[in-house]
């Protein structure tokens, strides 16, 4: 497994991007949840600069509910596509604090998931790309979150928007 992207990955952004920002992250994490809002303020004003690739890498240690969620995400992105993902993952971000098994089902009906959601997280149907992802960290010497590598190459610097502007600019 590599910082390849392929076809499993999500990704927000132009595929013809110059820069791909790769991060593995937990639903439940604090750090991942403000990196994200940091993301999203630089795709509103630098989205065409670089794609954003999310993989999953829940801290089952520290975080209970973040296993659960990632699978929710991915359940929601299997049923009811890419843009669906989206709306889960950013809404599971929105609600950090509201990760229970009905959170996730009310969130899923809101991103267009449908009935076959709660069959599919019964039988932990998705949890299979939930540990791809893990695995694909664990590879890439992924140990916390978030964890951040731009054009694949592993990025430690500050996490606030003119940091990472400057580091993905700097990529091109």
């Amino acid at each position: 497994m590599s910082l390849n992207i392929g076809n499993d990955d999500h990704v927000r952004g132009s595929v013809t991007a110059p820069v791909t920002v790769l991060v593995y992250g937990d639903y439940e994490c604090p750090y991942t949840r403000a990196l994200e809002l940091v993301i999203g303020q630089l795709r509103r004003r630098d989205g065409d600069s670089f794609r954003y690739v999310y993989r999953y890498f829940p801290l089952r240690e520290i975080h209970p509910h973040a296993e659960m969620a990632a699978e929710a995400a991915e359940a929601v992105s299997a049923l009811a596509g890419a843009d669906a993902f989206w709306r889960m993952h950013d809404a599971l971000f929105a609600d950090q604090y509201d990760l229970e098994p009905g959170d996730f089902e009310r969130q899923a009906r809101a991103a267009g998931a449908g009935r076959a959601y709660r069959k599919a997280m019964a039988a932990h149907q998705f949890a299979e790309g939930v540990e791809r992802d893990v695995q694909s960290g664990t590879v890439n010497g992924v140990e916390g979150t978030p964890s951040i590598f731009i054009n694949g190459e592993r990025y430690h610097a500050s996490r606030d928007e003119g940091s990472l502007r400057a580091a993905i600019a700097s990529s091109t």
